[in-house]
């Protein structure tokens, strides 16, 4: 197994701290607002890590936390008169809809930074002890970068000019001191008793100390294997995270850092003040859950998507051909190809070369198809075919459902039955030998994009877009 290393920018060899044991950490969305793109590409992205570790024989624990204490939240939370707990338990349950339906593996574990503020305190306590944090006046806790050599080496952020963005605070010893906790400021702020004040955490701690309770490893130089997470958060987020852990612990966080590209869209870095922020929810609306994932699967997970409908619809292409294939070999699962699952494998042990493995599965369906033309009732045959899509399945987590299901995706049960009725009207109509009216049926329905196809066990009929 091969991964990319940000912090090395290389490739490298994955080389687990115990043996064929792999633990991941993803951060997980602020939870203010409904999940959007790049949210799914993200989850998807570290899904098929998790799927390809899985069955390359690796015990995988991975952990997904939600930030559900920040300065958003708590300003929305006012906004709509309701509680924090109250509002990121919303989006919390939207999160967790919309990721089931782009079939993304439930983390092992999915902690809220709300049930780890006794691990937070203790880590800043830690800190403020061996002198690497400061308090200021108004009571909020900084820690003091100066004091870590080795800040910056992850993002390669070293001028001060860079940290510009922050944001002067004039107590602060340097710009690029970050937050550790807030004091609590007055009747429209969000504070919980603790030693070290009436206050709440700040965003960055959140993650060190949720990973040194329920992953991290001890007498190793490294806490986890892998720590992962979109490309927006390198820097301050990852870089704080890290400098934090090395401080607190005297240990590394992760022995690999992962990032996931970008999603643009119409060209233009998805962003709220850019108005182009793509819902999940609104993405479901018009197209199934396996079709979105199918797309955002398709670019390999560091680049940047440009989503697009017309790109959607043509990897969509893609999926009718697993369905084809998996319509014509129903039946008894046999033994799967070793050539194409050792093939498949490979390619996505190269860093989820995703191009490559649909590169492998585009050449298995067209040519298990000509077998299946010269060789139809081949048992043996569709058996293999059949374990091969199952592989896909595991895998690429695509091509999990009935055939007949798929190419009726988008219909409702009253449009269904609809449907059925005029197929049984048609039925009466050839019955009678008036073909006209049967063709008007067909023409009919052809026009709401519903295509029938005559079999010898009747009429069925399929969705098409």
């Amino acid at each position: 197994m091969f991964i990319y290393d940000t912090k090395l920018k290389q490739k490298v060899p994955f080389e687990p701290l115990v043996e064929k044991k792999a633990n991941i950490y993803v951060c997980g969305p602020t939870v203010y607002d409904d999940a959007h793109l790049g949210h799914a590409r993200s989850a998807i992205a570290f899904d098929l890590l998790r799927r390809t570790l899985e069955l390359s024989g690796y015990e995988v624990v991975l952990v997904r936390n939600f930030t559900d204490i920040d300065d958003k939240i708590i300003n929305k939370a006012l906004k709509e008169n309701k509680s924090i707990q109250e509002l990121s338990s919303i989006y919390i349950e939207s999160y967790t809809r919309d990721l089931n339906a782009l079939n993304v593996k439930k983390p092992s574990l999915e902690p809220k930074a709300s049930e780890y503020l006794d691990a937070m305190v203790g880590m800043i306590e830690t800190l403020l002890e061996k002198n690497i944090a400061y308090q200021i006046s108004n009571g909020d806790i900084y820690l003091d970068t100066s004091k870590d050599k080795d800040y910056g080496s992850l993002s390669v952020h070293n001028s001060s000019i860079e940290f510009s963005r922050i944001g002067l605070v004039q107590e602060k010893r340097l710009e690029q001191d970050f937050v550790l906790w807030k004091s609590y400021k007055g009747d429209n702020d969000v504070g919980f008793d603790s030693p070290l004040g009436k206050g709440r955490p700040g965003w960055h701690i959140e993650c060190s100390s949720m990973i040194f309770k329920t992953l991290a490893l001890t007498d190793t130089p490294y806490q986890i294997d892998i720590h992962a997470g979109g490309a927006d958060l390198l820097f301050p987020h990852h870089e704080n995270e890290a400098c934090q852990t090395r401080c607190a612990f005297g240990v590394e966080l992760a022995k690999y850092w992962m990032h996931n590209g970008f999603v643009n869209i119409n060209n233009e870095k998805m962003s709220k003040s850019l108005g182009n922020s793509f819902f999940i929810k609104d993405a479901l609306k018009n197209y199934d859950g396996e079709i979105l994932r199918n797309y955002l699967l398709g670019v390999h997970y560091r680049s940047v998507l440009n989503f697009n409908e017309e790109d959607l619809l043509v990897s969509k292409k893609r999926l009718d051909k697993i369905y084809r294939l998996k319509q014509r070999v129903l039946g008894t699962l046999g033994g799967i190809n070793p050539n194409f699952k050792k093939e498949i494998l490979e390619c996505m042990q190269d860093d989820l070369n995703i191009s490559k493995a649909l590169s492998v599965l585009e050449s298995m369906l067209s040519s298990t198809n000509e077998k299946l033309d010269q060789n139809p009732k081949n048992k043996a045959l569709k058996g293999e075919i059949l374990a091969n899509l199952k592989f896909i399945e595991e895998l690429l987590g695509i091509g999990f459902k009935n055939p007949v299901e798929y190419f009726q995706l988008g219909v409702s049960g009253s449009e269904k039955q609809e449907i059925e009725n005029k197929i049984e009207e048609r039925k009466r109509a050839k019955e009678q030998k008036d073909f006209l009216k049967a063709d008007r049926i067909r023409e009919e329905l052809l026009n709401h994009k519903i295509a029938l196809m005559d079999t010898p066990q009747g009429t069925i009929w399929e969705k098409f877009f």
